[in-house]
C-alpha cells in the first residue's frame, strides 16, 4: 500500500539565457555542481585563488561534515558565500542557494545490468539539483539555474523541459531464504555461483527486473575462502561499501575472518587495524584515507546491528567516529591547503590525484605531464578533464550522438592509473617498475632495440674480443 502525493513548487525557478563562463562572474549564494571529486578540488582551488571562500560538499564526506559545511554556507555572517558540491546536495540538506551552476551536464553511471555509461544527466536528477535554488523559506525568493559553459546551456534547457519518465519496473534481489533453498539442492556451489544460477533461472514480467548483483558477487568471491555459514556469508555480502575502496574491502575481509573464528571484533582490535587515533590530514590523499576509515566505522556499526555479540563495542565506535568526523571537518575547511600540499607532493613524485570517475587516456596523461612541468597554480597538476566532458561541451554534440563514442572511450586508459586507482599498485611500486624497466631496456634484455642497435652492440662486442 502506498500513496502518491504531488507538491507544487512555491517559488519561481528561472533558467538563465547566459552561462557563467568564468569564475570571475560568481555572486554570493552561487553553487557550482560538479560530478567528480577532482572537479570539486580544481574548482574550489580556483575560487579561493580569486580571494573568495567556498564550502565543499560531496558524497563520501561524513554526514556531520556535510551539515557543518552547509551551516557555514547558510550563515549570513560567515564570509563563505560560494558552495562547490556534487549531486549530494540533491537530498537531505537545507541550503540557501540563489543560483545553481552546472559545471558539466554529463555523468558516469552504472545501469541495472552493471554496465558503465556516460550520458547527460536525466531530467529527474537535473530537476532535483536545479530545484535547490531559491527554495521556499530560504533567503532567496526565487531561484536561477545556468551552466558554466555556453554550449551546455541549450542542452540543459532541453533536459529540464522534458517530462520525467514514469517508473515502469521495480528491482528484485534474491532473499537469503531463496539462496538457502538453492544451496540445499546444490551443496557444493559457491554463493557467487548460487546467485548466478538464481538469476539465470529467474523469470520476471515487464513490471520487474533482477537487480544488478555485481557488488554482491564481488564480495562473495572475496570472502569465499573464509569458512562461514550461508546466512552469515549472505549478510556480509550485502554490506554497504564501495568496492573501489581497497582499505574498506580489506577491512571487511578481516572482519569476516575474525568472525569465522568466533572471536568478537572488539574496540581495541578495530583501533589497532585503523591505527586510531588519527591526526588531521596534510594532503588530499590523507583526507581520502580518513573518509575510508569513517566508512570502516560505518561498516562496523552496520554489522553490529546484525551480529551484536560479535561486534559488541558499537557505542565506543560511535564515539570515535564523531571524533573522526571533527578531524575530517578540519581537513575540509582547509581543503585549499591540502590541494596545494598534494600539488607539491605530485611535483616531487610522491603522490598523485586520479579522477575517481573517468579513467585517464594517454593524451590526458600527456596534458597532465605538461601541466605538471609548468606547475600551473590554477588546477591540480594531475587532475585532467575527461574526453567525454570536452565532447559534451562541443556545440555540435548531441545527447544521442556522443553517447556511443563516450562508451567506447570509457574503458581505454592508462593501465598504471587503473591499477593505482584500484589499489593494486602503489606509487613506490610504479617507480620501482619504471626503474627496473629502464635498466633492462638499457641492457637490451627485452629486445626493444632496433636491428641497427643490435648490429652496433655486436660490433662493439667484436672489437672487445679483438
Amino acid at each position: 500500500q502506498f500513496q502518491v502525493r504531488n507538491y507544487k513548487r512555491l517559488t519561481p525557478l528561472t533558467v538563465l539565457d547566459y552561462a557563467l563562463e568564468s569564475l570571475d562572474n560568481l555572486r554570493p549564494g552561487d553553487c557550482i555542481v560538479c560530478f567528480s571529486k577532482n572537479d570539486i578540488y580544481s574548482v574550489s582551488r580556483q575560487i579561493e585563488a580569486r580571494g573568495l571562500e567556498c564550502a565543499v560538499i560531496y558524497g563520501s564526506l561524513p554526514p556531520g561534515t556535510k551539515l557543518e559545511q552547509a551551516k557555514k554556507f547558510n550563515d549570513p555572517d560567515d564570509p563563505c558565500k560560494i558552495l562547490v558540491a556534487t549531486d549530494a546536495i540533491g537530498m537531505g540538506l537545507n541550503l540557501c542557494i540563489r543560483r545553481i551552476i552546472f559545471n558539466s551536464i554529463v555523468k558516469p553511471t552504472v545501469n541495472e545490468k552493471g554496465e558503465k555509461e556516460i550520458d547527460s544527466i536525466p531530467t529527474s536528477q537535473a530537476l532535483q539539483i536545479a530545484g535547490r535554488a531559491g527554495r521556499f523559506g530560504s533567503s532567496f525568493t526565487q531561484g536561477e539555474v545556468t551552466t558554466m559553459h555556453r554550449e551546455d546551456l541549450v542542452q540543459l534547457k532541453e533536459i529540464l523541459s522534458e517530462a520525467v519518465p514514469p517508473v515502469k519496473a521495480a528491482g528484485l534481489h534474491p532473499t537469503p531464504e531463496q539462496i538457502e533453498m538453492f544451496a540445499y539442492h546444490l551443496p557444493d556451489a559457491t554463493l557467487s555461483n548460487l546467485i548466478d544460477i538464481f538469476v539465470s533461472l529467474s523469470q520476471v514480467d515487464g513490471m520487474y527486473f533482477v537487480c544488478n548483483i555485481d557488488d554482491f558477487k564481488f564480495l562473495a568471491d572475496m570472502i569465499q575462502h573464509i569458512p562461514l555459514n550461508l546466512r552469515s556469508r549472505y549478510v556480509f555480502c550485502t554490506a554497504p561499501l564501495n568496492r573501489k575502496e581497497p582499505f574498506v574491502c580489506t577491512t571487511l575481509l578481516k572482519f569476516a575472518r575474525q568472525f569465522s573464528r568466533n572471536e568478537p571484533l572488539t574496540f581495541d582490535w578495530l583501533c589497532r587495524h585503523t591505527k586510531w587515533p588519527l591526526s588531521a590530514p596534510k594532503n588530499i590523499k590523507e583526507l581520502v584515507h580518513l573518509e575510508a576509515v569513517h566508512d570502516v566505522f560505518d561498516l562496523y556499526l552496520w554489522l553490529s546491528y546484525r551480529f551484536m555479540d560479535m561486534f559488541p563495542d558499537a557505542a565506543l565506535v560511535r564515539g570515535i567516529q564523531k571524533k573522526l568526523d571533527d578531524i575530517i571537518q578540519v581537513g575540509v575547511r582547509n581543503i585549499t591547503k591540502l590541494i596545494r600540499a598534494s600539488q607539491s607532493a605530485a611535483a616531487a613524485g610522491t603522490a598523485e590525484v586520479v579522477s575517481e570517475d573517468f579513467p585517464a587516456t594517454k593524451r590526458d596523461a600527456r596534458v597532465a605531464s605538461d601541466r605538471h612541468s609548468a606547475k600551473s597554480p590554477q588546477a591540480l597538476s594531475i587532475a585532467v578533464e575527461a574526453p567525454a566532458l570536452r565532447r559534451a561541451r562541443s556545440p555540435r554534440a548531441s545527447r544521442s550522438g556522443t553517447r556511443q563514442e563516450d562508451l567506447k572511450s570509457y574503458g581505454r586508459g592508462s593501465l598504471a592509473n587503473r591499477l593505482l586507482r584500484e589499489g593494486l599498485l602503489t606509487q613506490e611500486m610504479l617507480r620501482q617498475l619504471e626503474s627496473e624497466w629502464q635498466d633492462q631496456h638499457r641492457n637490451g634484455r627485452y629486445g626493444f632495440g632496433s636491428k641497427r642497435d643490435d648490429q652496433l652492440s655486436s660490433n662493439e662486442t667484436g672489437k672487445k674480443r679483438k
